[in-house]
């Protein structure tokens, strides 16, 4: 579900991958629309919200957290579908967080669809690292959190299938700190200097 930069990023490279990526506009015949498309290939499409959402297994919400509730709302059913949140909750300044800690965005967004399975994922990389995730030998963290296991694996396979690196952060309500995290990367990206072309990894021994 967008079409703007998350969208563009995870879309295209999951239709040049092989999955069947149908982009979710409130104006799929638009001329932005049409190039996205044309960029993806032959995988991808383009529908209006509801078609785009109907007959997929994954829904990623792709858009601005503002633009969500209405989003979910025009998808339609979502009962027993993977539902991806991208989303960060942030102020109209872009200086914090409506909310954290005791709540998150994806924690609304599985109050407003509970039929289906919520997955917070792809929040903590920005759309540079998503089209070229890789850091030398280094492919950069991406942490994934809910409260399906199967949703879980499939979303971090999704993830690994970009170079990606998926870290199982645990059942949903984890995303109250996974949202703050991309708050500190928003911190260094733009405050701090150091432009999209950074990354979180993990280390373990």
């Amino acid at each position: 579900m967008g079409t703007g930069g998350v969208a563009a990023a995870l879309g295209t490279r999951w239709a040049h991958l092989g999955h069947c990526v149908v982009f979710g506009s409130r104006d799929p015949q638009g001329e932005h629309i049409e190039q996205l498309v044309l960029g993806a290939g032959d995988s991808a499409s383009a529908a209006s919200i509801a078609q785009a959402a109907k007959d997929a297994e994954v829904v990623v919400l792709a858009v601005p957290w503002p633009a969500i509730q209405k989003v979910v709302e025009a998808a339609g059913d979502l009962s027993g579908k993977i539902v991806v949140d991208c989303s960060n909750p942030l102020n109209s300044q872009f200086t914090g967080l409506e909310f954290g800690h005791t709540t998150s965005a994806a924690e609304q967004i599985a109050d407003w669809v509970p039929e289906a399975f919520v997955v917070k994922a792809f929040n903590t990389v920005s759309t540079a690292v998503m089209a070229d995730p890789k850091f030398g030998r280094e492919g950069a963290a991406v942490f994934v959190c809910g409260d399906n296991a199967h949703s879980v694996k499939v979303v971090s396979q999704l993830a690994e299938e970009l170079g990606l690196e998926p870290v199982d952060a645990g059942p949903l309500p984890m995303a109250r700190y996974l949202e703050p995290l991309a708050m500190l990367y928003i911190h260094l990206a733009v405050h701090k200097g150091w432009g999209s072309n950074c990354a979180f990894k993990v280390l373990r021994r």
